[in-house]
C-alpha cells in the first residue's frame, strides 16, 4: 500500500511538484529524524494542494476504497456522473453500520479518447459529481485513468459497452484497459458485479497483443477456468471463448522469435503458448506444430531454436494431452536424459496432463517411487491434480489410499514439503461437500506442522465454492449466453 499511495502522489501532483517536494523534504531534514507528516507537507508546500489531508485518509486507516458509477447523464459534448464511495472488502462482506462511514479523499483521474483529462477533483465525501468533456456523442470516459488510484471502480453497463469501442481500437492505453478488467473480476468475485459484465467485458479482447494487458487476461481466464473445472457443463460453455482470445494472440506473434522482439515480447510468447497449452491444445495447428517441435526436440536436445526452455512444459503437455502411452513414455523418458534439474521439472509439471486417466494414475505412483528426489517430488501431483476435475479426483484418491507411505517418504525431512503435497492433491477444489470431506479426512488423520496450511486451504476452497456457486447463479449457466458471444 506503501507504494501504491506514492504512485498516487506523483500522478496527482505531477512530476515537476513531485520531484521538488521531494528534494526539498531530504534537504531540510537530511541527517534529521522525520516524522510522516514531514514529507506530506514538503509536498503540500511544492504543490499548493491539499496533501496533507489527502494521505491522512489513505495511511491512517486499513483498507482502500470501491468508487461506483451510481447514476450517469449523457450529452452530446459530456457526460455527467454521480459517484459512491464505500470500503471494498474482496470476500464480498457486509460492512458495518462504523465502516459505512469509512471516507477516504480520493483524486478523481479521468481519461477519453483524447487522453488523461486536466481537471481533477478530490472526493472528500460519501458522494460526488463530476462533469467530463467527450469529443462525441459516442464517447466513452474511463475513471481512475493510468490506474494511479488504489481503488476499485464499478462503472456502469453504458460506460463498459461505450468502453469497449477504446478496448477494441486499443485508444485507451494498455494500462487502463488492464485495469478494467482487474477491477471487474475483483468485484464479481465480490459479488458487486454480474459475472455476464465481465464475460462481456472480456471478449473485447480477442485483438490483444500487449503484455500487461495479457496478464490480466491469463489471470482472469485461468482464474474462471479452476473453478468452472468443477463444473464440466459450464467449463465447457467457458473453454471456446477463453480458446478464441488465446488463438488470437496466437495469430498475431506466433511461435517464433523475431529480431524486432524486446524483452516483453519474449515473455508474452511464453505466456501464450502456455495459455495454447490449456486451452488450445486440441486445434490441429497447435497440436501440429507441437508434434513438430517436440520431434525435432527428440532429436537433439539442446535445440534451444526448436524447443526453448520457455515452452517445454507447454508443448510436452499438448504431446501429452493429444497423445498416448507412447507419447507419455517419450516424455518422461527425457527426465532420465536431461542434465539438470530445470530441465527433469520440465517433465514433472506435465506428465500429469496426459488424457488417460491410467496414465494420470501412473504418475502419482512414479511421484514417490524414489526416482524423483524428495523436494521435487509433489510436481507431478500438482500435474495431474491441476490437469482437470477428473485429475483432481484421482491425485485426491490416491493420496489417502498413500498417506501413510506419504508420510514415511517425507520423514523427518521440511513440514513444507506435506504442505506442497496437501495443497497440490487436496487444493483444486470448489465445493463445500468437499471441503468437509477434506476437513474430515484430517481430523482422523492429523498432521499438525500442517495443520495452518490445511486450514488455508479449506478457506480457499470455501471461498471458491462460494465464487462457483455466484457462476451458476448468473446467465453463465445457460448455454445461450455463450453462443451469443462465441
Amino acid at each position: 500500500k506503501g507504494g501504491s499511495v506514492v504512485k498516487m502522489i506523483r500522478a496527482v501532483l505531477g512530476m515537476k511538484a513531485f520531484q521538488s517536494g521531494l528534494g526539498a523534504y531530504m534537504k531540510k531534514h537530511a541527517y534529521k529524524n522525520t516524522e510522516t507528516y514531514d514529507l506530506w507537507q514538503a509536498w503540500q508546500d511544492s504543490s499548493g494542494m491539499p496533501v496533507q489531508e489527502m494521505m491522512a485518509s489513505w495511511t491512517e486507516q486499513m483498507g482502500f476504497p470501491l468508487v461506483t458509477v451510481s447514476e450517469e447523464k449523457w450529452e452530446d459534448d459530456k457526460v455527467t456522473l454521480t459517484l459512491e464511495q464505500e470500503w471494498f472488502l474482496s470476500d464480498g462482506s457486509e460492512l458495518s453500520e462504523e465502516d459505512k462511514e469509512k471516507k477516504w479523499c480520493i483524486p478523481i483521474l479521468t481519461c477519453t479518447v483524447e487522453g488523461t483529462q486536466q481537471d481533477m477533483i478530490f472526493m472528500r465525501e460519501k458522494t460526488a459529481t463530476i462533469t467530463v468533456p467527450l469529443p462525441s456523442k459516442d464517447g466513452w470516459v474511463k475513471l481512475n485513468a493510468g490506474q494511479d488510484v488504489p481503488m476499485r471502480v464499478k462503472l456502469t453497463s453504458e460506460m463498459i459497452d461505450r468502453l469497449s469501442t477504446g478496448i477494441q481500437s486499443k485508444t485507451l492505453p494498455a494500462v487502463d484497459r488492464a485495469g478494467l478488467l482487474l477491477d471487474g473480476y475483483a468485484l464479481v468475485k465480490a459479488g458487486k458485479l454480474s459475472p455476464e459484465s465481465l464475460i462481456k467485458l472480456l471478449s473485447n479482447y480477442t485483438d490483444e497483443d500487449d503484455y500487461t494487458v495479457w496478464t490480466g487476461i491469463a489471470g482472469i481466464i485461468g482464474g474462471l477456468d479452476a473453478v468452472l473445472s468443477d463444473d464440466p457443463t459450464m467449463c465447457g460453455y467457458f473453454k471456446p471463448m477463453a480458446k478464441k482470445i488465446v488463438m488470437g494472440l496466437h495469430d498475431k506473434i506466433g511461435w517464433d522469435a523475431t529480431e524486432s522482439d524486446g524483452h516483453l515480447s519474449t515473455l508474452l510468447r511464453g505466456m501464450m503458448i502456455n495459455l495454447l497449452s490449456t486451452f488450445c491444445h486440441d486445434d490441429a495447428d497447435v497440436a501440429a506444430e507441437a508434434w513438430r517441435r517436440f520431434a525435432l526436440f527428440q532429436e537433439n536436445h539442446g535445440d534451444m531454436k526448436s524447443l526453448p526452455s520457455d515452452m517445454r512444459t507447454s508443448v510436452f503437455k499438448i504431446v501429452v494431452k493429444n497423445g498416448g502411452e507412447k507419447e507419455y513414455e517419450a516424455v518422461k523418458a527425457y527426465f532420465d536424459l536431461a542434465t539438470d534439474n530445470a530441465e527433469r521439472k520440465f517433465v514433472l509439471g506435465s506428465l500429469g496432463h496426459a488424457s488417460d486417466p491410467k496414465l494420470k494414475l501412473r504418475t502419482m505412483e512414479w511421484s514417490i517411487s524414489g526416482d524423483i528426489k524428495l523436494q521435487d517430488f509433489f510436481y507431478p501431483m500438482g500435474s495431474v491434480s491441476h490437469s482437470s476435475n477428473e485429475g483432481r479426483h484421482i491425485a485426491w484418491e490416491f493420496f489417502k489410499d498413500n498417506f501413510e507411505a506419504i508420510k514415511k517418504f517425507i520423514g523427518n525431512a521440511s513440514p513444507s514439503l506435506m504442505d506442497a503435497v496437501i495443497v497440490s492433491c487436496a487444493g483444486g477444489y470448489c465445493s463445500d461437500e468437499k471441503a468437509e470431506e477434506i476437513d474430515a479426512f484430517f481430523k482422523s488423520h492429523p498432521v499438525p506442522k500442517s495443520s495452518r496450511k490445511i486450514q488455508q486451504t479449506l478457506e480457499n476452497m470455501r471461498a471458491n465454492a462460494k465464487f462457483l456457486g455466484m457462476l451458476r447463479a448468473s446467465a453463465l449457466s445457460k448455454e445461450e449466453f455463450w453462443s451469443a458471444l462465441v
